[in-house]
């Protein structure tokens, strides 16, 4: 082949496009400036096909640039945020007092009527006496507190009591038909009918103390009161202080 079949053509220089490239920002398509003259020299000092062939072999290799695509945001690579924790309702702290269902009981100090006998020598008689206790707003509160008193016996001298000292009250209890007494047996124990009939008045006075017209319901160990002492005083059930008032003034 002949050496200057290719010493007509222009080489190729840093400024001159080859075909076939794409276009790119002279950053990053052409080769830099010192490699390419040393490419040059090559071809001319070769002055061969072999050298042009090398040169369009290492131009055509050059990096091209990979081609910028705008990626827009896939809602499915969006940060899946963490569900919301379930928050637990609220517990009060429990108090010191924990509530029952029931209206508390409201203790005070209050002013009752209990009944005493006084012997004059001639004749016995009631004498209502007041006498401060503690106890509920509720009539049976009141009432059991009255009743407690009576049984501890009167603090004055002048005036007494034939309940006999071991009796003890059991329940007592307001209802529509009247007020009921339970009282322990030993009530019905000891004594003659002045002293039975002293007793039973001072049971009727004073269980009537909060309304003097309610009927009397007495009963011993859970049994109605019929008949009191060996003598046999008959009790009327119910009684009341109409009954009682034929052998007491007041």
């Amino acid at each position: 082949m002949d050496n200057h079949s290719f010493q007509d053509q222009p080489l190729p220089s840093d400024t001159t496009e080859q075909p076939g490239l794409a276009e790119s920002s002279p950053s990053s398509s052409r080769l830099p400036v010192g490699v390419v003259a040393a490419l040059a020299g090559v071809v001319l000092a070769a002055g061969s096909a072999t050298a042009w062939f090398t040169w369009q072999t290492v131009t055509s290799r050059a990096p091209q640039p990979e081609p910028t695509v705008a990626v827009s945001p896939s809602p499915l690579a969006a940060p899946i945020e963490d569900p919301p924790i379930a928050q637990e309702p609220a517990v009060d702290a429990p108090s010191d007092a924990e509530p029952t269902g029931e209206p508390i009981a409201v203790v005070q100090q209050r002013t009752v009527q209990v009944y005493w006998l006084k012997d004059d020598g001639q004749k016995t008689t009631l004498v209502p006496a007041s006498v401060s206790v503690e106890s509920g707003d509720r009539p049976e509160e009141i009432l059991k507190a009255t009743f407690e008193a009576l049984l501890l016996g009167p603090s004055d001298n002048t005036v007494g009591s034939t309940i006999p000292r071991d009796t003890t009250l059991r329940s007592v209890k307001v209802e529509d038909d009247g007020v009921h007494v339970d009282l322990s047996n030993s009530f019905t124990q000891g004594g003659g009918s002045t002293s039975m009939t002293g007793r039973l008045a001072q049971v009727v006075y004073t269980a009537t103390t909060l309304d003097p017209n309610a009927k009397v319901w007495i009963t011993i160990e859970g049994k109605p009161l019929e008949v009191l002492g060996g003598e046999g005083i008959l009790v009327n059930q119910p009684t009341s202080r109409a009954d009682i008032a034929e052998d007491f003034s007041l």
